[in-house]
């Protein structure tokens, strides 16, 4: 258990939830059928949390991370962020939301291979509603970039780094904003077992720090390093015994 969760359980049920989802449902429609991608997703993610989502293809994974982070609206349900709901927001609405509060890591990095590495991570920054000075969003980026060791290629562009330097950097952008939630999807897909385990491995302790993860997998290594699995069946989240849960899931451990 992380000094995180521990916390969280200790401090009981009157915690307030990050993120709540209640009675989520996602259906994709057309003039002959319906798909029902999310059926009645109840979930709790705390402060500190690091939630891996497992599953078959056509679970219903990458759903529920774009509902999480705000790139699509559920059908139907209630989605809060911090107290707030999101779920009825309209598409700038929501994306300003998303620049201040959401973190995101990619499979493919999306970097842009015209930008320097500095200028990658500052772009979030640069959208926000506010703006900041200049020496502000200097600083965050450098500090950012010591996170994840790699103010030594501040000048460079993606395009001249490895696979494992490219995912540090879209790690970088992802902390840039501090947000209160940071996504992230199969961060190891397109990297090799060695810088796979690397970025894990910071990834980890990113959460050991403070950062609430919730993460995409099809590694079971992996999954393993978060601090509370949940396994997704045909849109419902699943029991340890395989079977849909009943209550609302609060994804915080016990203190032992």
């Amino acid at each position: 258990m992380t000094t995180n969760t521990a916390l969280n359980a200790s401090l009981g049920a009157a915690t307030p939830a990050t993120i709540a989802l209640r009675g989520i449902t996602k259906v994709f429609a057309t003039d002959e059928m319906e798909t029902h991608a999310l059926r009645g997703i109840d979930l709790d993610i705390y402060t500190g949390d690091f939630v891996s989502i497992c599953g078959p293809s056509g679970c219903g994974k990458s759903t529920l991370l774009s509902l999480l982070g705000l790139l699509d609206m559920p059908t139907s349900g209630s989605y809060q962020i911090e107290g707030h709901e999101v779920s009825g927001l309209s598409l700038s609405e929501a994306a300003y939301i998303r620049n201040e509060k959401i973190g995101f890591i990619f499979q493919s990095f999306n970097l842009i291979d015209e930008l320097t590495v500095f200028d990658n991570i500052a772009l979030p920054l640069r959208y926000r509603r506010t703006s900041l000075p200049k020496a502000e969003i200097e600083a965050r980026v450098q500090a950012c970039l010591q996170k994840v060791d790699m103010t030594h290629r501040a000048g460079h562009r993606p395009n001249q780094l490895s696979g494992g330097q490219q995912q540090r950097i879209a790690i970088a952008r992802a902390l840039v904003g501090n947000p209160a939630l940071l996504l992230v999807d199969e961060p190891t897909g397109n990297l090799d077992s060695k810088n796979g385990d690397a970025v894990m491995e910071m990834l980890q302790q990113l959460n050991n720090d403070g950062t609430t993860l919730c993460m995409v997998t099809h590694d079971p290594r992996y999954a393993d390093m978060a601090s509370r699995k949940l396994h997704l069946l045909d849109g419902r989240i699943l029991d340890a015994d395989g079977s849909p849960l009943q209550q609302h899931v609060t994804l915080k451990q016990v203190a032992p």
